[in-house]
């Protein structure tokens, strides 16, 4: 129910705004709008307030909305009302109301960005783990337990912000200044290779490509809690028991735990348990489970972790108005290149198109955002904003960038686009979007399968 309900409310928020950008500058220019409409099919609410010309309607599909504009090419006009119907305006006036929906979702995006910066976004510190040997990183002699600081200049106030940055500067493949601090306090400054990042590499984890891992406090082979009905508490495992081997494998962390328990789905593990000051062997069999699209083991068991380690690596990065102002128009210009970027990889075949999502992966992530807190749903809310925003204004028909085009054209050649070149361009459009929706669909369907 937290999904569905995050999912509506995120795509009512987007839609709206996106409708109302081209309803306020419609009526700034004299249009007359017919209909304001959330979703698309058969109207469930209708509402025209007095001295009203609008009629405004929630609709049965909740995935989209529409602004209904008088207009000569979809019906009869009455002479007195030709001055006021959309074909009729100047094609700048035309250029206004359709760049005004994308226009809107941007500006609600740097609304949230803005509020966030300043009640503060939590994150993670940008500190190193184990950087891989023969790695780019490892060439610019990055070290373990430093904490980077800048990234050619720009500051780098979180884990997440650094991957962001090094994302960006990938996709250009280019050799940036790295400035840190190490663990003893001395500043250091690096030349990072980002050449060895390759488009494929983008749609998984590429700063392990670079050889940059995220510090985390070494995690005992300790139990730490147990699930209700998991194998480990059937077989007789308690909190507070060290793992001291499994199948005679001497362990000295969580994830060799893991990693023996993962790699033996339904065969016996053998534990060399330590409870105070007994030590015995447990025997038991992890659950077959589908992850990522392979079967690993599950003993339904979590590690004690030191909260006080753990609370140390996280910060919270906030600014003054202004400054989040700033910081909230950076990130929206940001967030965009670099989805125009990977949009135009994804076309060239440069990067898989397994990166696209549709409606239940982004209802999936409504869900988990809401989940996390206030402040990671407006984060995901204004993520979306853009996405929309920069999906619309692509030169594809059907699309507001497809109408745009069609203006710029027409603002050219001094004359509108012909029937003709709208009715082709119409059917490229349904094409495209009805491929970018297949394939986005299945994706969400695969990601579902392998979990």
């Amino acid at each position: 129910m937290m999904t569905i309900l995050a999912f509506i409310v995120a795509i009512a928020l987007l839609v709206v705004f996106h409708e109302l950008g081209h309803y306020w500058v419609a009526r700034r220019c004299g249009v007359k709008v017919l209909r304001f409409s959330f979703g698309f099919g058969k109207p469930l609410y209708t509402k025209r307030f007095a001295n009203s010309e609008t009629e405004w309607v929630i609709s049965v599909i909740p995935l989209g909305g529409y602004v209904k504009m008088l207009d000569e090419r979809e019906g009869d006009v009455a002479p007195e009302e030709r001055q006021h119907a959309f074909n009729n305006k100047t094609v700048w006036q035309r250029m206004s109301i359709v760049v005004a929906g994308p226009l809107a979702n941007f500006i609600l995006a740097i609304f949230l960005y803005w509020v966030l910066f300043m009640h503060g976004v939590p994150g993670i510190k940008p500190i190193l783990g184990e950087v891989s040997s023969a790695s780019p990183a490892a060439y610019a002699q990055l070290q373990a337990g430093e904490t980077i600081t800048r990234i050619d200049g720009d500051a780098v106030p979180s884990w997440q912000e650094l991957r962001w940055r090094l994302l960006d500067l990938g996709l250009q493949q280019k050799t940036i200044r790295v400035e840190g601090v190490s663990s003893s306090g001395i500043t250091l400054f690096h030349e990072l290779d980002l050449s060895a990042v390759q488009a494929k590499d983008l749609d998984d984890d590429f700063l392990d490509k670079l050889g940059l891992h995220l510090y985390q406090p070494k995690v005992l082979p300790v139990i730490g809690r147990l699930t209700e009905d998991g194998v480990a508490r059937e077989a007789g495992l308690q909190e507070g028991d060290v793992i001291l081997s499994a199948d005679g494998k001497l362990l000295q962390r969580w994830d060799e735990l893991v990693q023996s328990v993962s790699s033996h789905p339904q065969q016996t593990v053998v534990l060399e348990v330590q409870r105070g000051e007994k030590v015995f062997n447990i025997s038991m069999q992890p659950r077959a489970t589908q992850e990522a699209g392979k079967t690993v083991g599950k003993i339904g068991a979590g590690p004690k972790l030191n909260e006080a380690e753990w609370r140390a690596l996280l910060n919270e990065v906030s600014y003054g108005p202004v400054d989040a102002l700033y910081q909230s128009w950076r990130k929206t210009i940001e967030t965009s290149v670099i989805s125009l970027k990977m949009m135009g990889k994804m076309l060239v075949g440069q990067v898989s198109m397994k990166n696209l999502s549709g409606p239940i992966t982004i209802a999936d992530f409504a869900g988990q955002s809401a989940q996390m807190g206030v402040a990671a749903y407006l984060g995901f809310l204004a993520l979306v904003s853009i996405s929309l925003g920069v999906l619309n204004l692509l030169p594809v028909p059907l699309l507001d960038g497809g109408h745009l085009l069609y203006y710029v054209a027409e603002a050219i050649k001094g004359s509108p686009v012909s029937e003709q070149a709208w009715e082709i361009g119409q059917k490229i459009g349904i094409a495209f979007l009805g491929t970018l929706m297949f394939f986005a669909l299945y994706n969400d369907v695969n990601r579902l399968i392998s979990g």
